[in-house]
């Protein structure tokens, strides 16, 4: 079965925080988020447009799928 949550860290809490990526492009249904926490560890040091290239993203449907996401789980849902 496919993961869509994935355990990082600890809020303020102390609870374990979440962080919901999409599994599949929307668009072409590629699989992205095996490669969301290389890219955003990367992206730290990198151009993001040379990571995707790196990670063989290479279509324009599954780059705008990572580029623009924005992890709001904390945001959105901050109790249980």
């Amino acid at each position: 079965m496919l993961k869509v949550q994935e355990r990082t860290g600890k809020n303020l809490t102390g609870k374990l925080k979440t962080k919901m990526i999409p599994v599949r492009c929307y668009t072409c249904g590629r699989v992205i988020s095996d490669v969301w926490e290389e890219y955003k560890e990367r992206i730290k040091h990198e151009e993001p447009a040379e990571v995707l290239d790196k990670l063989g993203i290479k279509r324009y449907c599954c780059r705008r799928m990572l580029l623009t996401h924005a992890e709001l789980i904390d945001e959105i849902a901050p109790y249980e």
